[in-house]
């Protein structure tokens, strides 16, 4: 840390505002920004949705929308003001000497082109001494492949992005980034959609070869844990503003800011798991009954087994979560229970009735009492519709009620998710990320659902909007009686969440039992990798401490 205090200071910003809109209409972005960043440094920006971070981190790259306005301020990269620079500047700029690491790997790799010609394209866009021949180009691909930790990089030259896995495609984006060993790079959530154990391994890499290279890093994430782990200093936003700019070890230790203290909070381990004061929930029938799931996939040489002999109960009125890395077989068992996926073999039960091989109108009335909540609202409404309309849906599929009457359920359901009755007539788009989860899970309940299937449900949250939506599914599970089965790959999550956990390694559950029990005394050896693998090892040290 003293060493980088020392550093010459690679990126300066001084008084930057940024506004969206113009007129009356204007909303600030960011108000009054200074911030520095040494050479070789690693600093995590983090704040719930809307606090500026992203809006900040496009700035220094250049890549605002054409609808924001620079006040004022200056953004210095080693003395030079970009703020002057013309686009075609930026442009030079961007790969060589700032890279950008994004969210959502799957959306930022082209699905048409190969992997080397995705590599190799940085070279052909930043041209850098004598011209490089294609079998030079192949070798340097090569390089950057194996410097990243993928294996067989040969074989994966002429793959396409479909054909890897999540952390992979993270890999092959962090390749690219550091293709040209920039000075800055921005990491813009580079992890939040992968399983911890990718997730730590993904980590490693890049902390790895940003330390090897010198590199400075903006690490933009609304996860504290990881921020605790990876980043040298910590600079929290709230509303456009820094609240704070300190050391990591300072800042668990001692948050000056109460909106810090907020943060730490959520993200901090908690004592036990989610209350469990239904002793008797056991000797009811279960809310779902899996019995000897199997799923395979293709035959012959080409044949998978996607579930293997799986078998668990989710108890009337509790949380049953399914935790595993991507591939293990959780979002697959699923889909089986919500009849998306035929079974191989096996039984499902919902409520006791034998579920497993109905179709058509059956299949139709089971969506009644079972509904499924996903993982990304933003995909799963449909942005032509009002509020209203999108809960309503339902309703007028299942001819329930009628159009007054339709309205008032809109009206209760606004309500029993805490969302005030102005916005029925709002579009889906001009809603948080977490008002827009909210009305997700005001239509899976419109029918009189009592049970849901929630398919990673948070993981496109903030940490602070996170909170907000567990504690509305706990309080609906009390006020409703309603029973969860919970797909998260984030354990912070499951551990607070849950009254039992289920963990899927290769298709098979390898140990289930009480949250409590599987946290704190893990059977599997997968599990404990998975626990020796979840973020936030000086947060909680400083938390026990």
């Amino acid at each position: 840390m003293s060493s980088i205090a020392q550093t010459p200071k690679l990126l300066n910003i001084r008084g930057l505002d940024i506004t969206y809109g113009t007129g009356t209409e204007a909303v600030s972005a960011t108000r009054n920004i200074n911030l520095e960043l040494a050479a070789g440094e690693i600093v995590a920006l983090v704040g719930e949705s809307g606090s500026g971070k992203s809006t900040l981190s496009k700035a220094i790259i250049g890549l605002l929308p054409e609808v924001a306005r620079i006040g004022g301020g200056r953004i210095e990269l080693a003395g030079e003001d970009l703020l002057q620079y013309t686009e075609k500047q930026l442009q030079a700029l961007r790969g060589r000497r700032i890279g950008m690491v994004p969210q959502d790997p799957g959306a930022s790799l082209d699905p048409v082109k190969t992997i080397e010609s995705q590599v190799a394209e940085v070279f052909r866009l930043h041209p850098q001494g004598a011209k490089r021949s294609k079998k030079q180009l192949r070798t340097e691909v090569i390089r950057l492949l194996n410097l990243v930790g993928i294996d067989r990089p040969e074989q994966r030259l002429t793959q396409y992005p479909h054909e890897l896995s999540g952390g992979l495609k993270q890999r092959v984006l962090i390749a690219i980034a550091f293709a040209l060993e920039p000075d800055l790079l921005i990491a813009d959530e580079p992890t939040s959609a992968l399983d911890v154990t990718v997730q730590q391994t993904i980590l490693e890499v890049f902390t790895r070869l940003a330390r090897e290279m010198g590199t400075a890093v903006i690490f933009v994430t609304h996860d504290l844990a990881v921020a605790t782990d990876i980043a040298d200093r910590i600079v929290v936003m709230q509303h456009g503003r820094i609240k704070e700019d300190r050391p990591v070890r300072e800042i668990l230790q001692n948050p000056h800011d109460p909106y810090t203290r907020m943060l730490l909070t959520e993200a901090a381990p908690t004592e036990g798991t989610a209350d469990d004061s239904l002793a008797t929930a056991s000797e009811l029938i279960p809310a779902i009954e899996v019995l000897g799931l199997h799923k395979v996939y293709g035959n012959g040489k080409t044949e998978h087994t996607a579930v293997d002999s799986v078998s668990f109960a989710v108890r009337p009125g509790t949380t049953f979560s399914l935790v595993g890395e991507s591939g293990s077989g959780k979002s697959t068992t699923a889909r089986i229970i919500m009849r998306l996926l035929d079974p191989t073999a096996g039984t499902v039960k919902i409520h006791g009735t034998d579920i497993t091989t109905v179709r058509g109108a059956a299949k139709r009335e089971l969506w009644r009492s079972l509904q499924l909540v996903y993982q990304n609202p933003d995909s799963a409404l449909d942005p032509r519709y009002s509020v209203s309309r999108i809960i309503s849906e339902p309703l007028e599929n299942y001819k329930v009620g009628s159009k007054s009457e339709r309205k008032t359920r809109v009206s209760e359901l606004l309500d029993a998710v805490n969302l005030p009755s102005r916005l029925a007539e709002l579009g889906s788009k001009e809603l948080s990320g977490g008002q827009r989860q909210r009305v997700a899970i005001a239509r899976a309940l419109a029918l009189g659902a009592k049970t849901l299937v929630l398919d990673e449900a948070l993981s496109a949250l903030d940490v602070l909007t996170q909170a907000q939506i567990l504690t509305l599914l706990e309080d609906l599970q009390i006020t409703q009686g309603l029973s969860y089965l919970f797909i998260s790959h984030d354990l912070h999550v499951v551990e607070r969440f849950s009254h039992d956990v289920g963990v899927m390694h290769q298709g098979r559950l390898v140990e289930t039992g009480s949250a409590a029990q599987v946290f704190e005394n893990p059977t599997s050896q997968y599990t404990q990798q998975l626990l020796d693998s979840n973020p936030g090892t000086l947060l909680r040290e400083l938390a026990l401490s």
